[in-house]
């Protein structure tokens, strides 16, 4: 039998054996393909440095405290605004001439990625004294802040404090400004719908900012699935 007459004959059973093993081999691949999660953060995975210290120890079931503060619109803003909500939050003020800026600008550029997504944006000021009501809806329109899903927030200093050294564990003490002052990080904070934080990302970086789309994706996902 020449090749030809071996080939008409069994063309199909050899098709059939090199689909068949490439779809096994395809199969396999992603058998093996661990599934991507996200950790879950307790205060005892972060830095020292930015959490309170009655909570340093603490290794699960942390979740983000309810708060009452007020946005940019004079609105009431709770827990209850981002219930059942994936979302991104960071700790600014809008005199800040150095990494604020850019930390808006890159939460700008989160909010326009995810206009389609279910994802919403809380940023506290850390001064509050300066930084009312009108300030904010000011400051949220030079910006591009949309209201419908960016809270930008002011209210009670020690209230706004203690969500951040104990909720969103992202600021460290200033002890030379008294007892409810601090010195804000870059960090952005991912939250999920349950509370609990999922991530930190470098706000003043824009990979960081492809980094939390990657990662919320990831977390849509999760949710999906389950």
């Amino acid at each position: 039998m020449n090749n030809k007459e071996f080939w008409n004959r069994y063309k199909y059973l050899i098709l059939f054996i090199v689909i068949f093993t490439i779809s096994g081999v395809s199969i396999f691949n992603i058998a093996l393909t661990p599934e991507k999660k996200l950790p879950i953060y307790s205060p005892s995975m972060v830095s020292p440095d930015l959490v309170d210290d009655e909570l340093k120890y603490v290794k699960k079931y942390h979740r983000i405290s309810d708060f009452n503060l007020v946005n940019q619109n004079g609105e009431e803003i709770t827990q209850n605004n981002y219930d059942k909500k994936i979302y991104v939050a960071d700790f600014f003020f809008t005199t800040c001439p150095t990494i604020c800026p850019i930390m808006t600008g890159n939460m700008v550029f989160l909010q326009n990625e995810l206009s389609e997504q279910d994802v919403m944006f809380a940023s506290f000021s850390v001064t509050p004294e300066i930084d009312s009501v009108e300030v904010l809806k000011k400051y949220a329109l030079e910006k591009g802040v949309n209201d419908r899903k960016w809270n930008l927030m002011t209210g009670d200093k020690k209230q706004i404090y203690n969500l951040a050294r104990k909720s969103f564990l992202v600021v460290k003490d200033n002890p030379q400004m008294g007892s409810h002052d601090m010195i804000h990080t870059e960090n952005f904070v991912l939250v999920d719908k349950e509370k609990r934080i999922r991530g930190f990302y470098d706000g003043t970086k824009m990979e960081e900012m492809n980094k939390i789309i990657s990662d919320i994706k990831i977390l849509q996902d999760s949710y999906n699935k389950s």
